[in-house]
């Protein structure tokens, strides 16, 4: 246990952004630029578990449900004290005081008498919960349901890694440094570390970017192991032409030109993002074609000369990365899956244009529902008389679900037949 003077303040902050991420905002929009750790463990925490502080709320709530600023202190106040980081006293003392900053005055009594009846009823609070769905499992119902149908031997262990602590992955530059010898670079910083295949390294506890030997000089990138399969499974060769579509913020596509000598094209239709591509690859010694453009309307920046291999990384619901973004699980509706299949499709259909005879295509997404997964590839597949489903060259399953070693990611590789 120990206690922070300023966790008031943390709770008050952070109650403000959960509770417009509540209102429909973007958690990633919402934070400041400077992230505290404390403030980021306030909201992710929160809203990892969003479903089961609201349950929480409103079975100990007795005046029907509170201003929506109130509410969301409650949630961090709860968030805080399951996570046994402060001391009870501490944080039920300290959330009323932030009732004070959040200029909530009257709310002081019941916040304090709302926070001590949890301590007080908490088993028989955990008991009625572990009958609610969504409070349980810490997922909107109609998630739940996708999951149980699609993985019914493993939708639970999939719901449970997204209310998880996601992993600190690295991805080792092969040309500065061996991933062994980065390895034992770490040990000699006593950070704990184990490989986990081909470039990548899994930290035992995450720490700063600016705590890792050679991180500015570029001989290592903070990537999920999942999204470093991208790359491996393109098949790559040097010479070859690559475009990697919807690239920002540019891990995929530095991946890519480690791995071999090519001419990568870098696409992305949001220009802020696409601006970190270029300082992202010039820290790793590499450079690539950074185009901001729409990759479904290549009438607009294609050059019309094809590519031998296109990473499709195509936006999504982000289900197999909740665990980082965890308003997502919120914010998103059963009914944002048929829009995401559209735009993947058109996407694919797009794309599928660029690609050289005899080339390969790599649909990515980092979900996990099938109806943006192998819904989207058949459909494709079943359409276009030139496409060829390929294997892996992983030999791992296209569907990888989120475990404690990396996210969840899809992956599909078709050839174009000459």
């Amino acid at each position: 246990m120990k206690h922070s003077a300023t966790l008031a303040v943390q709770l008050g902050e952070a109650s403000r952004i959960v509770c417009r991420v509540a209102a429909g905002h973007s958690l990633a929009g919402e934070l400041p630029s400077v992230r505290a750790g404390a403030l980021i463990d306030l909201t992710h925490g929160t809203l990892r578990r969003y479903g089961r502080l609201q349950a929480i709320v409103a079975a100990l709530s007795r005046r029907g449900r509170p201003d929506a600023l109130v509410e969301a202190l409650l949630w961090c106040s709860l968030y805080a004290l399951e996570s046994a980081r402060h001391a009870e006293h501490t944080v039920v003392d300290e959330s009323v005081k932030a009732c004070g900053l959040l200029e909530r005055w009257p709310a002081k009594g019941y916040v304090n008498a709302l926070l001590r009846a949890f301590l007080r009823d908490r088993p028989a609070i955990e008991a009625r919960l572990e009958r609610e769905p969504e409070a349980k499992h810490q997922h909107p119902q109609w998630w739940i349901e996708i999951l149980r149908s699609a993985y019914p031997a493993a939708w639970e262990a999939v719901l449970a890694a997204g209310n998880a602590h996601p992993p600190m992955g690295l991805r080792v530059n092969c040309r500065r440094v061996q991933p062994e010898e980065y390895q034992a670079r770490l040990a000699g910083q006593g950070i704990a570390a184990r490989r986990y295949g081909g470039q990548a390294i899994l930290l035992e506890n995450p720490l700063p970017v600016e705590r890792l030997a050679g991180f500015g000089t570029g001989e290592v990138s903070v990537q999920d192991p999942g999204a470093q399969r991208a790359a491996h499974c393109l098949d790559l060769q040097s010479g070859q032409r690559v475009l990697d579509a919807c690239a920002a913020p540019g891990g995929k596509s530095a991946h890519i030109l480690e791995l071999a000598d090519v001419a990568l094209t870098a696409l992305d239709i949001d220009a802020a993002r696409a601006a970190r591509i270029t300082p992202n690859l010039e820290r790793l010694g590499l450079a690539a074609t950074v185009i901001v453009g729409d990759a479904s309307r290549p009438e607009q920046w294609w050059d019309g000369r094809p590519y031998d291999r296109i990473l499709a990384d195509v936006p999504c619901s982000a289900s197999g990365i909740v665990r980082r973004r965890p308003d997502a699980k919120w914010l998103r509706r059963a009914s944002d899956l048929a829009a995401f299949a559209a735009r993947q499709r058109a996407l694919l259909d797009a794309l599928w244009r660029l690609l050289a005879p005899g080339g390969k295509l790599l649909y990515a997404t980092c979900s996990v529902f099938p109806q943006e997964n192998d819904a989207v590839l058949e459909a494709f597949i079943a359409g276009e008389r030139s496409a060829r489903r390929l294997a892996l060259a992983d030999g791992a399953p296209a569907q990888w679900l989120p475990d404690a070693a990396h996210d969840g990611f899809y992956y599909a590789l078709i050839a174009k037949q000459a």
